[in-house]
């Protein structure tokens, strides 16, 4: 006749003598709360359900910052795409035009008519990695919605602080000539 299955762990020395008493009275205990109409509870059954609600909590926790983690880098392929695509070629730029990004002020070349969108607000720089690059103000709004950390500079040509009508040196033109 075959061994029971406490025997046969009791032999190959993976429990002991105690353990198999201890078991036999929470069986013992169980099947008299079943006589006697109780509820049974199994703390077993419990410590399991519980151990399998935990881990689908901790599977979808993982699962939710893995689906983030793959949305931002999708984000940051967008953005790498929309400023190479649409970035101005300033190679032969001759005047020298200041930004600021975050607390630095950074400095890159750009042609006189670049220099001029660029202060009306019409081109913007955006930064991807160590370089700049200037890009149409509509694809800088584009990168802005993704992410508005790629944008380091762009005017925002509106009339927030003054108004035509109230500015006091509307009488006074800026000469064309002026350069700063």
């Amino acid at each position: 006749m075959a061994k029971s299955l406490q025997e046969q762990l009791l032999s190959a020395g993976l429990t002991n003598k105690k353990k198999l008493k201890q078991s036999e009275r929470e069986k013992q205990k169980q099947a008299k709360q079943k006589r006697e109409g109780e509820d049974v509870i199994d703390e077993a059954k419990l410590r399991a359900e519980e151990a399998r609600k935990a881990k689908l909590e901790k599977d979808r926790a993982l699962n939710e910052e893995q689906n983030e983690k793959a949305k931002a880098k999708a984000i940051a392929a967008q953005i790498k795409q929309l400023i190479e695509s649409n970035a101005i070629d300033l190679n032969n730029g001759e005047i020298d035009y200041n930004f600021t990004d975050g607390k630095k002020i950074k400095r890159i070349q750009v042609t006189d008519r670049a220099h001029k969108q660029l202060s009306r607000g019409v081109l913007a720089i955006a930064k991807l990695g160590p370089t700049y690059h200037v890009i149409p103000a509509n694809i800088a709004d584009k990168i802005r919605q993704r992410n508005e950390d790629y944008i380091a500079s762009q005017v925002v040509s509106g009339d927030d602080e003054f108004s035509k009508e109230d500015d006091p040196y509307a009488d006074y033109p800026i000469p064309d000539d002026l350069m700063w």
